[in-house]
């Protein structure tokens, strides 16, 4: 049945639901919608219908000329191209790195700006991004949801079971280009290659002191803030944290906490425990991946391998002569002080 508002015309009663009249003019206006007409869900626009019609048709719309590759909105075939283009429009004025993805950029930003809009509503802590909290959420949780294969530990992070996984292969896929050493992690690389270069790039905004390994510089920064610290009551050296400062101690008391229970002989750590344990053993758990010649400690193994590699990171700051052993350069500079061992 059709009603008429006006003289020039008519609707119907469907319409006439959405009549819209205008304060100022008083004129009755039908607000305009389009309907799917497979689901019946409405949208304010027909560009809105569109795109919402291709979730049923399944329909990918838009192909990479390049690949074949097909994509459902335009904007994700454009991202998807500079792929291959290599473009990279999004520039930091700050630093100069470049991003082809608007998204990667803003989280980039945050490194400048400080800006953590993520935050952790169990204890507060704050995020750059949504994923890096979410893996913090864990911690709270205690969920682990990637599991070992081989051994059945559990691991917060995937990227964390990978680097496990290498324990049971063995594969050290991160190598020294000075030296030849290799490494489980890439993170372990980085550090060790600083050995080489002398880099020290974590610095203390309070005394300037530098450090090689960022973990070295949080330890330092104890000093400074007074948190959990330990003081040794004999010397006054101070520790971060009571296990450390308990094992110092011992070099005053020449206490001995751990005992071989075949020998007797007693030692200030565990970990020397263990190692001496080896002797009585027979066990050398260390091996060799060169020449399969196997150590019971790992320190032995490392002078080892140096062998192989010819690697000598040990400098005489006199005639810059230099050794594969501590010891060899300990000797060494007895020639120049004129010092005589016995």
């Amino acid at each position: 049945m059709e009603k008429k508002l006006c003289e020039s015309e008519t609707y119907d009663e469907t319409q006439l639901e959405n009549i819209e009249v205008s304060p100022e003019t008083k004129e009755a206006k039908p607000k305009k919608s389009y309907s799917c007409d497979l689901c019946e869900e409405t949208f304010k626009s027909k560009s809105q219908l569109i795109q919402h019609k291709s979730i049923h048709r399944g329909a990918n719309l838009y192909d990479c000329e390049i690949c074949g590759k097909t994509f459902s909105h335009s904007s994700l075939l454009s991202m998807h191209v500079r792929i291959h283009t290599g473009e990279r429009p999004y520039h930091c004025t700050i630093c100069g790195k470049t991003f082809a993805v608007s998204s990667a950029f803003s989280r980039h930003k945050r490194i400048h700006t400080g800006v953590k809009p993520h935050h952790c509503n169990i204890c507060g802590k704050a995020f750059s991004e949504s994923r890096n909290l979410s893996i913090h959420i864990r911690i709270h949780t205690g969920e682990k949801p990637h599991h070992c294969d081989v051994c059945g530990k559990s691991f917060s992070q995937s990227g964390h079971l990978s680097n496990h996984i290498r324990i049971h292969t063995g594969e050290k896929p991160y190598r020294c280009n000075v030296c030849g050493k290799a490494f489980t992690e890439s993170s372990s690389l980085s550090s060790h290659r600083r050995l080489h270069t002398g880099e020290k790039p974590y610095q203390c905004d309070i005394c300037g002191k530098a450090f090689s390994v960022s973990k070295y510089l949080s330890n330092h920064k104890h000093i400074h803030s007074g948190q959990n610290q330990c003081y040794c009551d004999i010397c006054g050296k101070i520790f971060s944290n009571f296990n450390t400062m308990f094992c110092h101690k011992q070099i005053h008391t020449g206490f001995k906490l751990y005992h071989c229970d075949i020998c007797d002989k007693t030692f200030s750590h565990k970990r020397n425990l263990l190692r001496h344990k080896h002797i009585h053993s027979g066990e050398k758990p260390y091996h060799c991946d060169i020449c399969s010649k196997r150590f019971s400690e790992r320190s032995n193994l490392f002078r080892h391998k140096r062998i192989h590699t010819g690697e000598k990171p040990f400098h005489c700051d006199v005639c810059s002569k230099t050794f594969s052993e501590r010891s060899n350069l300990f000797r060494h500079k007895q020639i120049h002080s004129g010092q005589k061992s016995y």
